[in-house]
């Protein structure tokens, strides 16, 4: 998407959304997942768009972590990184990649909703998205270690586009690091780079031929993708890539490919004598980048080739620009080691901090049914009491009929069974804003935020319709009944609760597998709702005639 026209990418953005909008309605977490990245994606990668994508990487982050879909979470983090390089915030961009590596180098063994192969290549393409700002912000170390993970994740499963686009992103992560290399005076090293991008650029030929990149049937890679014939030239410059090099740079190519075309170009035209025209190859660039801010490392590789190609050599004055020029590549290269050095503070103190939230979740968390337990309870009542967006506040107490039975019957571990399916069948009969815990023994609490007691009811009606409906090997027979109330000012977590209970007793005492609402009438108002003692029956407000 990323070399083809802007109208183009507009429609293909179009679609997504549409694509988006239809999985939404339909629910299923990896593919809204999936959807969720791939419009983020293609707004930034297209033309004034990337602002546009922030509001999505925001959604996308809620819906994996409330479906716990850790590797689409880790990739979100990394398209925020992306988002941030283009933003020019290089050291919120490295924050971001540090929490997306915490978050995967946890994330070693298949998630449950992806099949094992399916999960091996979002993996990889996580790590590339991290690999990718990492090597825009020339943190080659680093990028180094994530796109051999990248490789790792896929090489049993990788195909020829899998393999030819591994070896492309190598290429062109050895190459800037070689022009890295060189703006320290580390020639020999650099030199080693350029050598293995041009050995790798030579094997991306035959998966190449296989590949799914748009392509000329019969043609060389390397007359094709301006990166690799880049390797070769900047390998062993010459005169003879030359004519290749200038064909490559005008045509459409893959992403951050124009710079490492441009300087090959121009070393090539220095040998060749054409000492004029590499200097206006190099400013041609320049000039056509200007506004490009998403590699800033190459920018810098373009600029000093231009400085070294303009200077004269002769000039006291260019002689003392040169030696402030290597005084600051050096200071740069000393930031550089320092961002390396952060990345991996930040990527530990994610890490450490995420292994903390998680031993806080379990501590408010049910072990049996994995919802959230009575002091969670107490914590999210205390907090949407509090809140006006939450009110009308519906509070439902379910108990489960015919429990005892299952555990007399049959066994304990039959109970936990049937437990886990009915907390399950509840959380899921719910909206995705509703909180259902486990309050105690065959007992949950459900918290309806912004529901009258009309709508609660319906909601709750569906759960117990639902739990009803289990094939009876699953609920041993079990049905649920439930009381509803809401909320009323300035009403306690016990008060509240209290009277969700006597409710739940009157749907007992009418036969079970139902929901009682105390409330009189039609009226929803908390002041028209008649509260049921011990007893079920009906209880004068506080100041009426007993």
């Amino acid at each position: 998407m990323q070399h083809t026209e802007h109208g183009e990418q507009l429609e293909i953005v179009r679609t997504l959304d549409e694509l988006l909008e239809e999985a939404q309605r339909r629910g299923e977490p990896v593919l809204v997942s999936q959807l969720l990245r791939a419009t983020s994606l293609a707004r930034l990668v297209t033309r004034g768009l990337a602002a546009e994508a922030e509001p999505l990487l925001d959604e996308m982050l809620a819906h994996t972590r409330r479906h716990g879909l850790a590797l689409f979470r880790a990739d979100a983090h990394a398209l925020r990184g992306r988002r941030l390089v283009l933003a020019k915030q290089e050291d919120a961009a490295l924050t971001e990649i540090a929490r997306a590596l915490a978050v995967l180098d946890d994330s070693t063994s298949p998630d449950m909703h992806m099949s094992r192969r399916e999960w091996a290549k979002t993996q990889s393409s996580a790590l590339v998205d991290c690999w990718i700002v990492l090597n825009q912000l020339g943190v080659y170390e680093a990028a180094e270690e994530v796109i051999a993970r990248a490789h790792q994740a896929i090489r049993e499963t990788a195909g020829p586009h899998e393999i030819t686009l591994q070896l492309m992103n190598r290429v062109k992560m050895l190459l800037g690091w070689g022009l890295r290399l060189e703006r320290v005076e580390r020639h020999e090293e650099a030199a080693a780079k350029f050598s293995t991008a041009a050995s790798m650029a030579v094997a991306v030929e035959a998966p190449f031929a296989e590949s799914l990149f748009p392509r000329r049937i019969g043609v060389p890679a390397v007359d094709q993708v301006g990166v690799l014939a880049a390797a070769l030239a900047l390998a062993a410059p010459d005169g003879s890539h030359i004519e290749r090099l200038q064909r490559l740079l005008i045509e459409p190519g893959y992403p951050h490919q124009q710079v490492i075309v441009a300087i090959a170009l121009a070393r090539c035209l220095e040998q060749a004598g054409q000492h004029d025209d590499a200097l206006k190859t190099l400013h041609a660039t320049k000039l056509n980048l200007a506004e490009d801010n998403s590699m800033p490392s190459m920018r810098l590789h373009l600029l000093r080739e231009i400085a070294r190609l303009d200077s004269e050599a002769d000039s006291e004055a260019s002689r003392a620009l040169a030696d402030y020029s290597a005084a600051l590549e050096v200071e740069l290269w000393h930031m550089r080691e320092s961002q390396l050095a952060t990345l991996d503070t930040r990527r530990e103190h994610e890490r450490l901090s995420a292994q903390h939230g998680a031993i806080s979740q379990q501590a408010l968390q049910d072990p049996l049914t994995g919802l959230p337990n009575r002091r969670a309870l107490d914590e999210h009542l205390r907090t949407l009491s509090a809140s006006t967006t939450a009110q009308p506040l519906a509070v439902a107490l379910i108990d489960l009929d015919g429990f005892k039975n299952v555990n007399d019957q049959h066994s304990h571990a039959e109970g936990d069974d049937v437990l886990r399916v009915v907390a399950s069948t509840v959380r899921d009969a719910l909206r995705g804003d509703d909180i259902v815990a486990r309050y105690g023994g065959d007992e949950f609490v459900a918290l309806l935020p912004g529901a009258p007691v009309s709508a609660a009811k319906q909601a709750l009606g569906r759960a117990v319709t639902a739990v009803d409906s289990l094939p009876h090997h699953l609920s041993h027979g079990v049905t649920l009944s439930v009381g509803l109330v809401s909320l009323r000012p300035q009403e306690r977590a016990d008060q509240v609760l209290a009277r969700a209970d006597a409710a739940m007793y009157q749907a007992k005492r009418g036969g079970g597998n139902q929901v009682a609402a105390a409330r009189s009438g039609a009226a929803e108002s908390p002041t028209a709702e008649v509260e049921l003692d011990s007893e079920g029956d009906p209880r004068p407000a506080a100041g009426e005639d007993t």
